[in-house]
């Protein structure tokens, strides 16, 4: 356990410091708003650029894994639709919900998992970065779209334009095909993906709104619940049934106790959603998972 609290500290640290620069008006508010566009369009697509080029993936023995990552979130997101029909819930709250539940925060969980697996857990989530953030993108975009406005074009034209999905699929086919980077490009990348994490996770901070988290307090309660508790249970469950290794199945239940990704709040305000809602949601998780993740990691581990 004070392995796991020793990794954790510098995230939950830089987390806070971020909050407290945002709340004391350290930074102008435009400078958070640059931050974030230059972690989001360059500094974290390279991350994972490089993490994908530079991992030793096996993806014959990975397949197990990928199959146990749709499994998971497959069940997921057939539970959730079936209350948003039950319920008839409008796509403007379904989204938040939904996102609230599949979304991840890969800022924490590529942090997290080299602290605490070293480069076996690395080649594990840069295989699961590759397929899962191009999934729940689309299942984020569809789940915030009304039936009405649900045309394929400008659906598939948002997730090629999404930075993120074009990094990892960009870096699985380099990495599938050997396709060899100059020295040079790699070293960039590096430097890239070390400014990333620490920019990533003080963004992470600065956008969190605690004032939120006074509305709608039973939904809150539910969508962290679902996400920091059932996800990652639920992901042991079909580990244990599919037979992964040990460190396999500690990198999936962690990758599930994740709380969900900051830039939810971008893309519900983008689409029309409940932003508001999405907000409170982002800090309720982020808040709890410092309590939490470590449970998990020392549960799993």
């Amino acid at each position: 356990m004070a392995h796991i609290f020793l990794a954790l500290f510098p995230l939950i640290a830089l987390i806070a410091t971020g909050y407290l620069f945002k709340t004391y008006q350290f930074f102008s508010a435009e400078f958070w708003a640059g931050a974030e566009k230059l972690n989001y369009y360059v500094l974290f697509p390279a991350l994972l650029f490089h993490t994908l080029v530079t991992a030793k993936i096996d993806f014959q023995n990975l397949k197990y894994v990928i199959f146990v990552m749709f499994a998971v979130i497959a069940v997921t997101t057939i539970v959730l639709y079936g209350i948003k029909y039950l319920k008839d819930i409008r796509p403007a709250r379904f989204g938040v919900h939904v996102q609230s539940i599949v979304r991840f925060n890969t800022y924490i969980g590529l942090a997290l998992v080299a602290a605490l697996y070293h480069k076996e857990g690395m080649a594990i989530l840069a295989i699961l970065l590759a397929v899962s953030i191009p999934v729940v993108n689309v299942i984020s975009v569809l789940s915030l779209t009304s039936s009405e406005n649900m045309a394929l074009k400008p659906v598939l034209l948002a997730l090629l334009k999404n930075p993120l999905i074009v990094s990892c699929l960009f870096g699985g086919v380099f990495n599938a095909l050997q396709i060899p980077l100059w020295d040079g490009i790699l070293n960039l990348l590096k430097l890239f993906s070390s400014s990333s994490l620490p920019l990533g996770l003080l963004c992470v901070g600065a956008a969190l709104q605690f004032m939120e988290m006074k509305k709608d307090v039973p939904a809150l309660l539910l969508d962290t619940a679902a996400r920091l508790l059932v996800m990652p249970a639920l992901a042991y469950v079909v580990c244990m049934w599919m037979g992964l290794s040990a460190l396999e199945t500690q990198i999936m239940v962690v990758f599930f106790a994740l709380p969900t990704a900051s830039a939810a709040y971008i893309l519900t305000k983008v689409l029309r959603g409940d932003s508001q809602l999405m907000a409170a949601v982002i800090s309720l998780q982020t808040l709890c998972a410092a309590v939490t993740l470590p449970l998990v990691i020392w549960w799993v581990g």
